[in-house]
């Protein structure tokens, strides 16, 4: 059944495209290409609302002193940042947008938190650039801690001075149309920026901090369930947790074990920042009190 908010997009005709791949791999340099090739409107990019040439609304990820405050705003976690962007997409006249992010489950989150329908096409970053361009691109990032934003170096200088590095052209080729007749080319501009908190280092957490975060949060859950084993898993687009419990006697198991499952997630993403990809939840005994 179809929500209020997605009948609102789905009568005013808007689709919305997703832009998938690991961090680094030159996603925000080949936004304009996708957006071309399909038409979109917008693009929702590391915490900002772009059309064309401008920025129109949110706050840059890449502004952040830490790592995980950049993946908080990436994730419009920030109640004022997300009601920003939502209120800037009411008013702007569309029909497709790209979200741009490191996994189907960060860009459907995206597009929940926004209101807005869950992507009806996902463009992984493999179909678009060849291994060789995402390696050089993974280099640039981890080597000179280079990001891209998706806009002309004067509207970056404007809203984010401290951050501007430098700026590079691409040349959008042309290309034939159904009738025949050749687009015509076009030239891009976009703003390569250092983030402060590439500067800085990255901020991650361990596994010792997020196992004892999981703890923290079953005992609030359910002090009656026991932890026996949990195994943390990392990936590029976040945590994959599995977690061996007890249970009570006469504990209801279907509903109840998804309900601490979402609460589990929403916690830790909610305070850290990061991804929950999966918890798997294991019950191995059932105990009476």
């Amino acid at each position: 059944m179809k929500s209020i908010s997605d009948l609102y997009w789905f009568f005013k005709g808007v689709k919305v495209y997703a832009l998938v791949g690991d961090s680094g791999t030159g996603k925000s340099f080949r936004a304009k290409l996708l957006a071309q090739k399909y038409g979109i409107d917008l693009i929702l990019d590391d915490g900002l609302l772009i059309r064309d040439d401008k920025i129109l609304a949110g706050h840059s990820a890449k502004r952040e002193q830490t790592f995980l405050a950049a993946v908080r705003i990436a994730l419009f976690d920030d109640k004022q940042h997300r009601d920003a962007i939502a209120k800037a997409l009411q008013s702007q006249p569309f029909k497709k947008i790209l979200i741009l992010g490191t996994s189907e489950k960060m860009v459907n989150k995206i597009a929940i938190r926004l209101q807005l329908p869950q992507p009806q096409k996902i463009v992984k970053i493999e179909d678009i650039a060849s291994q060789e361009e995402i390696e050089k691109a993974i280099r640039s990032r981890r080597v000179e801690g280079k990001h891209v934003i998706p806009v002309p170096s004067i509207e970056v200088q404007r809203n984010y001075p401290q951050i501007f590095y430098d700026r590079v052209r691409v040349l959008l080729k042309r290309r034939q149309t159904p009738l025949g007749a050749l687009n015509h080319s076009k030239v891009y501009e976009k703003s390569v920026v250092r983030p402060e908190f590439s500067k800085t280092g990255r901020v991650t957490i361990s596994e010792s901090a997020l196992s004892q975060m999981v703890i923290h949060c079953v005992g609030e859950f359910d002090d009656q369930i026991r932890i026996k084993k949990m195994t943390i898993k990392t990936d590029a687009q976040g945590y994959r947790l599995v977690i061996i419990i007890d249970v009570p006697f006469g504990t209801q198991l279907t509903g109840k074990i998804h309900k601490m499952q979402e609460y589990i997630v929403e916690n830790i993403e909610r305070f850290t920042g990061i991804l929950i990809e999966d918890v798997h939840i294991i019950i191995d005994k059932i105990t009476r009190n």
